[in-house]
């Protein structure tokens, strides 16, 4: 007997998340740790969206000195570094994989589309997924909800404001926009990856891939394999063409495209590419632009170039504004434009929330921009630094009773202290420090100064360190006022991670000769932490053999009239070197 059956699973949450990408693991990551409950709906078997093995794109973010991203998406890079020295995508994808999987609060549902909204009003009420692996409706009723999913599937479904497309220039004032209106968007890419061997391979093209027979056919288009980080990101197309309903049509194309490129690179003149064989080639295009829902405030190309300094900034850009021509392969010119940013730049909170339906986020590509200004926020660094901050802001409107427009009327400044807590880092806002650290009294036995430990900036900033940096061994103390000890409940640091460190998250290609990615030789990876006792002993209270990340929380339950933290071993460097050392109550 045939079973016809159609099963369904219902979850009720405080937030559920759709879409898996980078933005989408922030936003759950982080609202669980805070404390709430979560589900996260993707439609795919694997997390990371564009970062992810099925599209293969490096994670990129601001530019300039010490402007890397911090918070979840740097533990999850470092988390790669100590465990993927070798490049695997296998074990990248299970790093996404158990970072969600395994946290508490937080349920994974993967594999399942969102496809339907149940509203009341403007709120909504409920989203239902099919599982195509289980032949499953999985309906998740929440309060809030985030839209990760890049093009915006809940915009459709529950009516929220949305945009598509280009903005005229005189709409926002914004020079490098069109003269008129119109729809089209940056193009998609499928991929494609090679691999050096040690002898020479022969690649025998298929019948329907394109020809390319001379550079003349590619101009501007760098495809040398020997050149470092060559990813063929220009293997683009579908900006004229409708980003969303036409994704099949461009996707066959695209394949015709990359299958011929290697055809020209093997075949078709010397690229120096005799032992290099054809490893990997995208089925997934990797998108750039598609639907952007409409904030209560729109970031534009001119909220770009004045830096971005508004009060509510709870993530920051740095890329150039990089707009794809929407003509892709079949425009002959430069593929893109790289119209100046500065690095950083603030994006505010009210960009993360609908105008119009009272309880949706939106966090990742699909923000509240002009075209102009997403040409620099879509990239995947910027875009996990936004989740981590929808994330959060949904654990304080859970637990405050709020709305996403709430939380900016009524607790902003408190979103932005836990953002940078969680060592995300915000231009020019300062870290408030625990009163019983900033009332000690702080001392070192060699190095320099240690007072920047406490001074609320986790990061280099200009010319200024905002660190200590002395030998290993060396003991930095807080010693507390009076003669009662005091009862502590945590401690946290902040150690280097070498924010400039070369290197994307994983590699555009595989050369005979690729060095391993290793852990930040800047980290410190043996410390401990020793509590003065009120019987006027030194008991350690901490000793961490292995550290590999960068803010590390430590729970305490120690009665102390002083603590001290002391570097053994770093996983390379000769000194070391942290940005902040505190304890609270």
């Amino acid at each position: 007997m045939v079973d016809n059956s159609v099963w369904r699973k219902h979850h009720k949450v405080d937030l559920c998340v759709v879409g898996g990408g980078l933005a989408g693991m922030c936003a759950a990551i982080a609202a669980a740790r805070h404390g709430i409950k979560v589900a996260l709906m993707h439609d795919r078997p694997v997390l990371g969206g564009n970062a992810s093995s099925e599209i293969r794109m490096w994670i990129c973010g601001a530019r300039g000195p010490n402007n890397r991203e911090t918070g979840i998406v740097e533990e999850i890079e470092l988390e790669n570094r100590y465990r993927n020295p070798s490049h695997s995508y296998a074990i990248w994808d299970s790093i996404l994989y158990e970072k969600v999987a395994f946290q508490e609060n937080l349920t994974l549902i993967l594999n399942c589309s969102c496809l339907d909204a149940t509203m009341e009003g403007n709120r909504i009420k409920a989203i239902k997924g099919w599982q195509l692996t289980t032949y499953t409706w999985h309906i998740v009723e929440a309060e809030l909800f985030a839209d990760c999913s890049g093009d915006s599937i809940l915009a459709p479904l529950t009516g929220a404001l949305y945009r598509m497309g280009r903005e005229a220039k005189g709409e926002f004032n914004e020079s490098i926009q069109p003269d008129v209106a119109d729809n089209k968007t940056m193009g998609m890419s499928c991929l494609i990856q090679a691999r050096e061997t040690s002898s020479p391979q022969q690649f025998i093209p298929p019948f329907w891939a394109n020809k390319y027979e001379s550079e003349d056919d590619l101009p501007h288009r760098s495809h040398d394999v020997l050149k470092k980080n060559t990813n063929f990101w220009w293997l683009e197309l579908g900006g004229e063409q409708h980003s969303i309903k036409d994704t099949e049509e461009i996707r066959d194309e695209l394949l015709k495209a990359a299958f011929g490129v290697w055809d020209h690179i093997k075949n078709r003149g010397d690229h120096k590419a005799q032992n290099w064989m054809l490893d990997w080639v995208g089925f997934l295009p990797g998108k750039r632009e598609s639907r952007r829902y409409v904030g209560d405030h729109i970031l534009t190309q001119n909220d770009v170039r004045a830096e971005g300094r508004f009060p509510d900034l709870v993530a920051y850009g740095g890329w150039p504004m990089d707009d794809h021509h929407p003509g892709g392969l079949r425009w002959k010119g430069r593929p893109t434009i790289f119209h100046p940013a500065p690095s950083p730049f603030g994006i505010p909170y009210r960009c993360l929330y609908s105008k119009n339906i009272e309880n949706l986020y939106f966090a990742g590509r699909n923000i509240s921009t002009t075209h102009a200004a997403l040409s620099s926020t879509r990239v995947m660094a910027t875009c996990a630094i936004l989740g981590q901050a929808v994330g959060t802001a949904a654990a304080i409107a859970v637990k405050e009773g709020l709305t996403p427009r709430g939380v900016y009327e009524r607790k902003i400044s408190e979103l932005q202290q836990r953002l940078m807590a969680d060592d995300c880092y915000l231009p020019w806002q300062v870290r408030a420090i625990p009163e019983v650290t900033k009332n000690a009294a702080l001392t070192v036995t060699a190095g320099g100064d240690p007072e920047p430990l406490r001074n609320g900036i986790d990061r280099p900033v200009g010319d200024v360190d905002n660190g200590w940096s002395g030998p290993l061994e060396a003991h930095i103390t807080y010693t507390f006022a009076g003669s009662d000890p005091v009862h502590l409940k945590s401690a946290r640091l902040v150690f280097d991670s070498d924010l400039n460190r070369e290197g994307k998250n994983m590699p555009s290609s595989f050369p005979l000769d690729a060095p391993c990615k290793e852990v930040p030789a800047t980290l410190i990876k043996e410390f401990r932490l020793e509590a003065l006792t009120p019987a006027g002993d030194w008991q350690e209270v901490v000793h961490v053999t292995n550290n590999y990340q960068r803010l590390v929380k430590l729970p305490l339950d120690v009665q102390a009239k002083a603590i001290r933290f002391t570097p053994l071993k770093t996983w390379g460097s000769a000194e070391a070197h942290l940005f902040a050392f505190e304890v609270d109550r």
